[in-house]
């Protein structure tokens, strides 16, 4: 793509994110007093005919939910129409695609603690290739092994690394095998798109590919030493080609005694900031808390690319975790004010960027 194409497509979707919502306009939101006000207060904004359409059918929650759901397909559909080379439409789909394993992770979540369908349906999102319909179906399962293999029925590529995991997972039980699977199957494939180029534009998504692959990573050291697994071939705990630490970091990390070993060593490396978590998380390894400082290293990452070239895809790639960060905002809130969490219990939980 040239830079006059670049040039159209990045000035739409600069003014699609002049209409997010500032730190402040988040914090006007947080402190309505019911669903009804929040709706009211959401139709002022740039969620207004998503919530309107959503209007028809639902009420309060799940009019908001819908809303939100419609509206974030709805702009990274247009998102992608606006990108006709190849190569453009391969960098965003890459990015999209993780809501494809979003997605089946929330639904082998639902499946492993039994929640209703319903509960399931309300936290999908089909921006990737799995449309509502297919995430619907696979969410009305009755398990884990019936929705892989639905997927390996239908020969969506994700069912192979859920498939050669499944038994190892019939056996101990622990989730974290199939979604680590899902991770590494996601981060590799996407890793070998790129055709290894000098190329600028996938330098960009290629660099927040290694960072995932860290984050990844780093989880599953976490949960290693928090369950005291012993390791005796590291390479099947590990996603080869991060960014910033090496597979010698990695495999040293994973014969920690503890998380707080894990964490120091971390102090010189972009993670740093996990040291600064509450001690008595680290202490009580609550490995929650440490990945949800991971997550929020990763959106401000992705977010940051606003930052970068204006005629490169860094535009689209920032536009899409910003907009992703807003959804997820917009939803702690309505669900706070339908659970009745104080505001400021709200504000804490949230990303801003």
């Amino acid at each position: 793509m040239d830079e006059k194409d670049y040039s159209y497509a990045n000035a739409r979707i600069r003014a699609m994110k002049s209409r997010l919502l500032d730190h402040h306009a988040l914090n006007e939101l947080t402190n309505k007093p019911d669903i009804d006000t929040l709706i009211a207060s959401l139709e002022e904004t740039a969620y207004k005919n998503e919530l309107q359409k959503a209007g028809v059918e639902y009420s309060g929650i799940l009019q908001v939910e819908t809303a939100l759901r419609r509206d974030l397909v709805v702009s990274f559909r247009q998102i992608l129409r606006f990108f006709r080379e190849e190569e453009e439409r391969i960098s965003i789909r890459i990015i999209l695609n993780r809501w494809d394993i979003q997605n089946i992770k929330t639904i082998l979540r639902g499946k492993k603690i039994n929640a209703h369908y319903d509960e399931i349906e309300e936290n999908l999102v089909p921006a990737g290739e799995l449309d509502y319909a297919a995430l619907i179906e696979l969410a009305h399962q009755p398990d884990i092994r019936a929705v892989i293999d639905l997927l390996a029925t239908w020969r969506i590529e994700y069912a192979r690394p859920l498939t050669r995991k499944l038994q190892e997972y019939l056996e101990k039980r622990d989730l974290a095998i199939l979604e680590f699977a899902l991770d590494r199957f996601y981060l590799e494939n996407a890793r070998s798109a790129f055709t290894g180029d000098d190329n600028y534009n996938q330098g960009i998504v290629l660099e927040l590919l290694k960072t995932e692959i860290d984050v990844a990573n780093i989880r599953m050291v976490l949960r290693v030493v928090r369950d005291r697994i012993h390791v005796e071939e590291p390479v099947e705990y590990l996603i080869d080609g991060g960014k910033y630490l090496s597979m010698d970091q990695l495999v040293q990390m994973l014969a920690a005694r503890s998380l707080e070993e894990v964490v120091k060593e971390l102090i010189q490396t972009p993670f740093a900031f996990l040291a600064e978590v509450g001690r008595e998380d680290i202490i009580q390894e609550r490995v929650s808390v440490l990945e949800r400082e991971l997550e929020l290293f990763l959106i401000k990452k992705g977010s940051g690319c606003f930052l970068k070239d204006p005629m490169s895809i860094a535009i689209p790639v920032g536009y899409i975790w910003a907009k992703q960060n807003e959804v997820t905002n917009i939803r702690i809130i309505a669900r706070s004010i339908i659970g009745d969490v104080p505001e400021k219990e709200m504000q804490r939980v949230m990303t801003y960027v």
